[in-house]
């Protein structure tokens, strides 16, 4: 079984894309077109049956914006699942708060450069 962009989500991941967030959008702006440290980042790029808000390739890197349905009970159960499975597949997982890319994006793209740096 195909374990990225599966075919099966290509419609669920074009619409996420198409529907974005202000605080993907804003985070898009600073990652594409290699735009931090020359890595590429891919958004709404899938792992097995889970989609990733960005995805870096060459440092196995998921970066995830938490807004207000990742707070719940059920939210925090289902992260804590794909982060599992993520993990199991050697992919190491950065959440931010979504107001945080709004409020403080320097901040957010230093700890992203210092994962970088870590790997």
């Amino acid at each position: 079984m195909q374990l990225h962009n599966r075919s099966d989500l290509k419609a669920l991941r074009k619409n996420l894309r198409n529907n974005a967030t202000q605080g993907e959008k804003e985070l898009w702006k600073l990652l594409r077109g290699s735009g931090l440290e020359g890595k590429k980042f891919r958004r709404q790029h899938s792992v097995g049956g889970y989609i990733l808000d960005f995805y870096c390739p060459s440092e196995r890197l998921c970066i995830e914006l938490d807004g207000e349905a990742h707070f719940t009970e059920e939210g925090r159960t289902h992260d804590e699942k794909r982060t599992k499975f993520l993990e199991e597949n050697f992919i190491t997982v950065l959440r931010f708060e979504s107001g945080l890319v709004m409020q403080f994006p320097e901040e957010v793209l230093a700890t992203i450069k210092a994962i970088f740096r870590a790997k």
